[in-house]
């Protein structure tokens, strides 16, 4: 049996938890004995309107389950007054789970620029403004845990969602590069791709599926990933469904050629079928391991070092 995860001196945000998956993760992490923000603006699925009851319903459950929380009505691209209202509830703060989301779906060529607008502003921008306005207060204390929610729309793509795949995947970018920043002062950041029953996918899921994905079934790994116990950063995770899985780039050993003589795209055409051979594939986790096989193709050529 694993050691108890608990969070009796831990402050968790957790936005967009009026309901959905952001829901199922604060009633988790104040079941754990964190204290909790509870974020969220109140709008529709689809970015319109704002309620301040949504929030408020959830600091109201987790209240009477005997767990300390107090809401927060502010938008994510306000996400400094997010984190302020948390150092003024509890006068720290420790982990930061980016959940708040809408969806704005078109195909590509009926697209409108306020469907892709918002969509950016809610889910990266907002990302953006509660992590960098959280992160100089995690450095400092040598602790902080980060989650970002990305979506298999954006690891696999979406018909219909090119605004929406495209917030998502950014994520996972911004993870990446947050991981190697702040893992010297333990601030730790990760992303998980969630399948859930929500108002975001009700209607894109088959009823009988729909009705057994319950967002309950995401929250554990994420207060896992806002633990002490995790001490893995940089990674993804696909889950729902009582299912979690890790996702890794894979790239083929590729074709290389002459860098002094050129090549033509006659060359590429004749490698085709060698560049997209996965046999034997390699799994860059960095940018100095994605390079080997460029500097091992130029050291062949030119006789480098």
């Amino acid at each position: 049996m694993s050691e108890a995860i608990r969070f009796e001196d831990k402050v968790v945000i957790v936005t967009g938890a009026g309901g959905g998956l952001g829901r199922a993760h604060a009633l988790l992490f104040a079941k754990h004995g964190a204290r909790v923000v509870v974020n969220d603006l109140g709008g529709s699925a689809h970015g319109e309107g704002a309620n301040a009851s949504a929030a408020d319903k959830v600091v109201a459950e987790i209240q009477a389950a005997g767990g300390t929380a107090v809401a927060n009505h502010d938008s994510v691209t306000d996400g400094g007054k997010i984190v302020q209202n948390a150092l003024d509830a509890f006068g720290r703060i420790d982990v930061v789970v980016n959940n708040a989301g809408i969806l704005r779906d078109k195909s590509f060529v009926k697209m409108e620029d306020a469907d892709w607008d918002l969509v950016y502003k809610v889910h990266v921008e907002g990302a953006y403004k509660v992590t960098h306005a959280a992160w100089p207060h995690l450095r400092e204390q040598n602790f902080g845990r980060v989650i970002f929610t990305a979506s298999t729309s954006g690891i696999y793509g979406n018909f219909g969602q090119s605004n929406y795949g495209m917030a998502k995947l950014g994520l996972y970018g911004l993870t990446r590069t947050l991981a190697i920043e702040g893992r010297k002062n333990n601030v730790l950041v990760n992303a998980i791709a969630p399948t859930g029953g929500t108002r975001m996918t009700e209607g894109l899921i088959p009823p009988q599926v729909f009705d057994q994905l319950k967002p309950e079934l995401v929250s554990p790994l994420v207060v896992y990933l806002g633990s002490e116990q995790c001490q893995d950063t940089g990674g993804l995770y696909e889950v729902g469904g009582g299912w979690v899985g890790k996702v890794r780039w894979e790239r083929s050993l590729g074709a290389g050629f002459d860098p002094k003589a050129g090549f033509s795209p006659e060359d590429v055409a004749g490698h085709w079928k060698q560049i997209g051979d996965f046999e034997g594939a390699v799994h860059p986790d960095d940018n100095v391991t994605a390079l080997r096989e460029m500097m091992a193709n130029l050291q062949k050529y030119m006789k480098l070092g």
